[in-house]
């Protein structure tokens, strides 16, 4: 049941949005199968042989674990972002050694990363978590033991005061920082710990009473299927939503500790259901990998992929988890060379280990070549002299379309592999601020002693237009003072955030607003992605933006300042610069076209009403980045339009500084 319900999420099966609670009924199930092992030879042997409990765990484990990571590595590098290639090699060592979760959390705090493709060795954290528990859980145990004397009610006691702290830590870490909540290992603790809790349990559970015992099972049935139906992925993981199904797998396990007629074994007992299981280790480890890799090994992009396909390739993953089982797992795990010697099991593990970081390594050190082609015309210098930028852009724009065979230049600026690494000033110093921030620092750049004022307003897809208002300061001799939150609009509508109000936001939109007051500037440039759901809808959404626009712009006005309303750029068909890695000589296949560019056409009217009514000038971004025929390419001239899904890269917002400078001037006449 567990492996299935994380399946059929990941093929994006519709109403299992919450499959991912599949992981924690695997936590739960092995806290309670290992614990109950080491438990019975605690008892039988007065003693635990440490040596011999991770040597049958590498043995378990490693032998299939190592042949996905090889193998994965492998299709990375043949199919998937080259780009990303020493992303997803970092992200393979880490894997081999059993830490990628840390890795994975701290790149969860990455707000740029958010959207990004996930990483093919993505689904090793839950293994990685297992596997940090049982460093520390057998050595606490054993400890426990002997200082308890073998008294079964004392070797809980330690154990339940972890799982207490973990639990805490669960439910205020998903608040502060969700990424490392779902990752950590101190989160999830306690999940593996319930289920050891449960095994130091087992004997007084086997009298539990029929009546009690099989309700308890399918009652717990229902709290895993309702967890994987009515959660997604707004919903605040881990933290208290974890209890569910925690709670649901503790009861089908504790019920059925007093097998009896009736109880969910009717069920899960089935031959079919059973051979599942055997086999959910293998599938688990190999469905991910197929998933990510799978559409791009076919030529199609991420957007593309279907259900129908996501399910087949999840089908192949179960033949090949068939195949892994019984070609290597069961032959090397039952070998008589390994058996009664762990030593021998010890090294293998060590080697298996070894050897795929080591391979993970070198691949990182020797990635895919990224094709070119010609040398193209320098964006940034072809705008910076020209008489008309605007009327260059365009021409350089259109010149990048209408090619079948459009391919990277030679000359890219910057190169490919660096456009995601760099940040501009606003992100470096902590000036565009996260998610749970509701005041901004003092962020002034340009000439920090000129009376002329100009602020940039908004989320982050206003701080995409900060390296070209910047160089806009420094050579007109502004003071720009730059004011952007992480997905909060400028629009005094209260936005849904994991399911409830995004009041962080609210908040910060307040104080900025009066901060701005405050400074009287001349100018403030307002931006806001076209992204974002209102946490009450009203039925009119077009009202509903252009009432809480309105309100906004009006208040800006209020400080004398003249007032911009920066519409939201077209987006990419998907990941630009991934796109770019794969189709470096077919960069039309990376190409968007209006009106699919537009992420929300009701928003650009809702911005062009608050604006007229307002006094607000309005610059539609629009022609910079699509032709009149209405295509979008990812490429003009020599530098990369996007550095991910929907911003803007750097280099080309700072080419570009020219055109929104002569459009600030006409519109406003601001120099």
């Amino acid at each position: 049941m567990a492996v299935t319900l994380v399946v059929l999420d990941h093929a994006g099966v519709a109403r299992l949005g919450g499959g991912y609670v599949g992981v924690d009924v695997f936590f739960v199930i092995s806290g309670f199968l290992i614990t109950s092992l080491l438990v019975r030879e605690l008892t039988t042997r007065d003693g635990l042989s440490i040596r011999g409990f991770y040597a049958r765990r590498a043995l378990r484990l490693l032998p299939a674990s190592t042949l996905v990571v090889v193998t994965t590595l492998a299709g990375s590098w043949l199919f998937l972002s080259r780009v990303r290639f020493e992303e997803y090699a970092g992200d393979a060592v880490s894997s081999a050694l059993y830490a990628v979760n840390f890795r994975l959390a701290a790149a969860g705090t990455d707000y740029l990363a958010e959207g990004s493709p996930p990483s093919p060795f993505q689904h090793f954290w839950s293994l990685a978590v297992e596997e940090q528990f049982y460093v520390v859980w057998p050595l606490l145990l054993l400890l426990t033991w002997r200082l308890s004397r073998g008294r079964r009610a004392l070797l809980a006691i330690p154990l339940a005061a972890l799982c207490v702290l973990s639990l805490v830590l669960s439910v205020t870490v998903t608040e502060e920082a969700p990424s490392w909540a779902y990752f950590g290992s101190h989160t999830r603790i306690w999940e593996l710990g319930a289920g050891a809790l449960l095994a130091l349990a087992a004997d007084q559970l086997q009298l539990l009473p029929s009546k009690l015992a099989a309700p308890m099972t399918w009652t717990g049935l229902a709290c895993i299927a309702t967890a994987g139906v009515a959660y997604g992925n707004e919903t605040p993981f881990p933290g208290y939503y974890a209890l569910l199904p925690v709670l649901g797998t503790v009861l089908v396990l504790a019920g059925g500790c007093a097998p009896s007629r009736g109880d969910a074994q009717v069920l899960l007992a089935r031959a079919p259901l059973v051979w599942l299981g055997g086999l959910s280790y293998g599938w688990y480890l190999w469905h991910w990998p197929l998933l990510v890799i799978g559409p791009a090994a076919l030529g199609r992009l991420p957007e593309t992929t279907t259900t129908e396909l996501s399910l087949l390739l999840c089908a192949l993953a179960l033949l090949l988890a068939w195949a892994t089982l019984h070609l290597l797992e069961n032959p090397i795990r039952f070998h008589a060379r390994f058996r009664s010697r762990p030593g021998r099991a010890l090294r293998l593990g060590a080697t298996l280990s070894t050897v795929a970081a080591l391979l993970a390594a070198t691949a990182y050190a020797f990635p895919p070549p990224i094709d070119s082609g010609r040398p193209a015309r320098d964006l940034k210098r072809e705008l910076a002299k020209a008489a008309t930028p605007e009327r260059r852009l365009s021409q350089l724009v259109e010149a990048s379309t209408g090619n079948g065979n459009l391919s990277l230049p030679s000359n890219l600026a910057p190169p490919l592999p660096e456009i995601k690494p760099t940040r501009s000033a606003v992100y470096r110093d902590g000036c565009h601020v996260a998610y749970d921030a509701t005041s901004a620092p003092a962020c002034e750049y340009g000439d920090p002693a000129s009376d002329r004022v100009v602020v940039l307003f908004g989320d982050s897809h206003a701080a995409q237009w900060f390296p070209a208002l910047n160089r806009l300061a420094l050579e007109r001799g502004w003071r720009l003072v730059s004011l952007t939150k992480a997905s909060c609009k400028a629009a005094k509508v209260t936005l849904r955030r994991f399911g409830g109000p995004y009041a962080e936001c609210d908040t910060w939109r307040a104080r900025a607003v009066e901060r701005i007051t405050e400074m009287r500037p001349a100018l403030v440039i307002v931006s806001s992605s076209d992204a974002g759901e209102p946490m009450t809808p009203e039925a009119d959404p077009v009202s509903q933006w252009t009432n809480g626009l309105r309100m906004t712009y009006a208040e800006l006005g209020e400080s004398g300042a003249r007032v911009v309303a920066l519409l939201d750029t077209p987006w990419p068909r998907t990941d630009a610069v991934d796109c770019a890695a794969l189709y470096s000589l077919h960069l039309t296949r990376c190409a968007n076209r209006l009106p699919g560019a537009i992420r929300d056409e009701s928003r650009r009217t809702a911005t062009l009403r608050a604006a007229r009514s307002a006094g607000a000038s309005v610059i539609d971004p629009v022609p910079w980045l699509c032709t009149g025929g209405g295509d979008c390419p990812v490429l003009v001239g020599n530098t990369i339009v996007y550095r991910d899904d929907s911003h803007v890269a750097d280099a080309f917002a700072e080419a570009v500084a020219p055109v929104l400078g002569d459009r600030l001037t006409e519109v406003l006449g601001i120099g």
